[in-house]
């Protein structure tokens, strides 16, 4: 009995494996000369009492200025996620503030290469809550300087409770 779950131990390492050998080839395999092209996505800032922003922004990675975090790249590159500088999700939260007038404020990990992201319009987590970071419903596995998007994405920026 204990031979199937060895076997199926065996499989999920072999397939992870396969995986992540693969992946550089299709990361280089990309065309590097215009990555960071504008693109069109759909903004969502989803606090706890309610809606607090939606729009469609055009973003593309760029430096990103926060008042606790100083000024640092948001371009995809971060961490070494992307080969070239792509449009973010940090940096689609920017343009918005830029662009629609309100603030938002995040702190910058060097560690991690990244901001994390600590108030929209004044509304902070408190301890109790963070800004999580979604794309197309799924919540970004890095950072929201580091994560790819493609023009059409619905980017969410949603206040959630520990």
């Amino acid at each position: 009995m204990q031979r199937i779950p060895a076997r199926r131990g065996l499989i999920t390492v072999a397939a992870l494996g396969l995986a992540l050998s693969s992946a550089p080839a299709v990361a280089h395999a990309q065309d590097a000369s215009d990555t960071n092209t504008p693109v069109k996505v759909t903004l969502t800032v989803q606090g706890p009492d309610g809606l607090l922003f939606k729009g469609k922004i055009r973003t593309k990675g760029h430096e990103v200025t926060t008042a606790t975090g100083g000024t640092h790249r948001c371009d995809g590159t971060n961490g070494g996620a992307n080969p070239t500088a792509v449009p973010t999700p940090t940096a689609a939260l920017d343009d918005a503030a830029r662009k629609r007038h309100f603030t938002w404020d995040g702190t910058w990990y060097a560690s991690f290469d990244d901001y994390s992201v600590d108030t929209i319009k004044d509304v902070g987590g408190g301890g109790v809550a963070y800004w999580n970071i979604s794309v197309n419903g799924t919540s970004t596995p890095v950072g929201g300087c580091q994560f790819k998007l493609n023009a059409g994405d619905k980017v969410a920026f949603t206040w959630t409770a520990f």
